[in-house]
């Protein structure tokens, strides 16, 4: 599975599993196993807030763009995140939501 990201300012978080042919979104499952090869569905017609575009299989594989929330101090690697290729089940890593807070000068 190929997922990339769409950056997007956000106060809620996101963490993502993967477990075959379905995605669970903040622990909410899409099971997207049945799209044929060739084939896209509408992100509005898969019902999950999460998709950033059209879900398609392309020799097999599925494509995937997903909003990836960020804070307001996001690092660049949020802002600008690599796409990622699932190969295992389990959490997929993704960049840090917001930078540490910064801790001010020292008195």
């Amino acid at each position: 599975m190929h997922l990339s990201f769409t950056p997007m300012r956000r106060d809620d978080a996101l963490t993502l599993t993967c477990e075959g042919e379905t995605l669970y979104f903040n622990g909410v499952a899409l099971d997207l196993s049945a799209i044929a090869d060739g084939a896209c569905l509408a992100a509005s017609d898969l019902g999950c807030d999460w998709l950033a575009g059209d879900v398609c299989r392309t020799g097999g594989a599925l494509h995937v763009s997903v909003i990836l929330p960020h804070g307001a101090r996001a690092p660049q690697q949020t802002l600008f995140p690599a796409p990622v290729t699932v190969v295992a089940d389990g959490p997929v890593p993704l960049p840090p939501y917001d930078l540490p807070p910064d801790p001010g000068p020292e008195v």
